[in-house]
C-alpha cells in the first residue's frame, strides 16, 4: 500500500516570512523517516497507510508550537496496490516528456 500526502501548513498568526516554520515542519517530517519531497509550496510524502500520513501532519503540526493559529492543505492518494510511487509517477511523466522529444 502507498499513501501520498501533498500538504502545505503554516502559521497565520506570524508575520514576515515562513521559512523558519517550514524548517521545522520539515525537520519533523525527515525525523519521521518517511520518503518525502520539499517542493516551494508543499510538501509530498509517502507512507505505508493513512494512519501514518495523518500521524506526519499531527507532528508537523506538533512542530509549530506556540503558534495560535495554523493552516493546512492536504490532499491524499491512496493506492493499495503498489508502493514507491513518489519517485515511479515522477520518472513515468519524465519518460514521456523524452518520448515527446523525439
Amino acid at each position: 500500500m502507498s499513501v501520498l500526502v501533498n500538504f502545505s501548513m503554516f502559521p497565520t498568526d506570524k508575520t514576515g516570512s515562513m521559512s523558519p516554520f517550514v524548517a521545522k515542519i520539515e525537520q519533523a517530517i525527515r525525523r519521521m523517516g518517511y520518503p518525502s519531497q520539499l517542493g516551494a509550496m508543499s510538501t509530498v510524502v509517502e507512507t505505508p497507510s493513512v494512519h501514518e500520513a495523518l500521524a506526519v501532519i499531527e507532528a508537523a503540526y506538533q512542530a509549530l508550537e506556540g503558534c495560535t493559529r495554523v493552516y493546512v492543505n492536504a490532499t491524499m492518494d491512496i493506492r493499495t496496490d503498489r508502493d514507491n510511487r513518489m519517485e515511479s509517477k515522477v520518472r513515468s511523466v519524465e519518460e514521456k516528456i523524452a518520448q515527446l522529444e523525439k
